[in-house]
């Protein structure tokens, strides 16, 4: 199987990032993660946080971005700022749909920003909560099938292994359903007995050996992200424990 690299969102350790970024970069890499996905940029310059980057050593395995940053006139300050961090991947984090039509409509929205973004060497995609897997009042079809069944292929389908367990989700038949669309993966576990996102990674019911099997079979993963968010540990200590379970488990 593919030795896939293992990232962390930053948001897993947002208060910290937000008081000493470089610092927090120096501590995840020490850990051993290859890379980090970004959830805002801290006050900070591209330019800035690249030199921290490279200092470490890290890789930039995407970025959460709100989908008005990749239209309209903010879009070129976005390919910048892609370019100069060295992200090939923006990301929508949460999309407002609440109908399958404005579900369906999101999909084009985000296969034009998708067009849009092809000749600058960067992608989009979208990031899932729990919703998606919920089938809406009078409809049939998850949210979840409408939106990747209207995107264009190119649109990365970043799930999140907790999120989808939460929302009655099991990863499997999704991934299975969208061969080569997982191109980044959030791996996150949830605790269906008391809803809750406490364990860390490997301790929950997310089947993770499964999905490992599918992500660098058929699933066209390039990066695995570790996100925390729980209080259940300190933050560093929770993505330290997520990483040090991945190892055990062979990642």
């Amino acid at each position: 199987m593919a030795n896939l690299p293992i990232a962390v969102q930053l948001y897993s350790v947002r208060h910290e990032a937000e008081q000493d970024l470089p610092g927090t970069l120096a501590k995840i890499r020490a850990m051993g993660f290859e890379g980090v996905e970004f959830a805002g940029w801290y006050g900070h310059s591209a330019a800035q946080i690249r030199t921290w980057l490279d200092a470490e050593g890290l890789r930039v395995a995407g970025a959460h971005v709100g989908i008005e940053t990749l239209q309209g006139d903010q879009l070129e300050a976005s390919v910048e700022f892609a370019h100069t961090l060295g992200n090939e991947f923006l990301i929508v984090p949460w999309l407002p749909a609440s109908t399958n039509a404005e579900w369906k409509q999101a999909a084009l929205d985000l296969s034009a920003i998708s067009a849009a973004l092809a000749p600058h060497g960067l992608r989009t995609g979208y990031h899932n909560h729990d919703k998606e897997f919920k089938v809406l009042s009078g409809e049939t079809e998850l949210p979840w099938d409408v939106f990747f069944g209207n995107a264009d292929p190119s649109v990365v389908m970043q799930f999140d292994t907790g999120n989808a367990l939460s929302g009655g989700g099991d990863a499997l038949p999704f991934l299975n359903a969208y061969p080569g669309r997982a191109t980044t993966v959030h791996l996150k576990d949830y605790d269906v007995a008391n809803n809750s996102y406490a364990p860390p990674v490997g301790e929950g019911d997310v089947p993770f050996a499964e999905i490992f099997d599918v992500c660098e079979t058929t699933g066209g993963t390039k990066w695995y992200i570790v996100e925390y968010e729980d209080e259940a540990l300190p933050a560093l200590d929770g993505i330290n424990r997520c990483l040090q379970n991945l190892r055990k488990l062979g990642k």
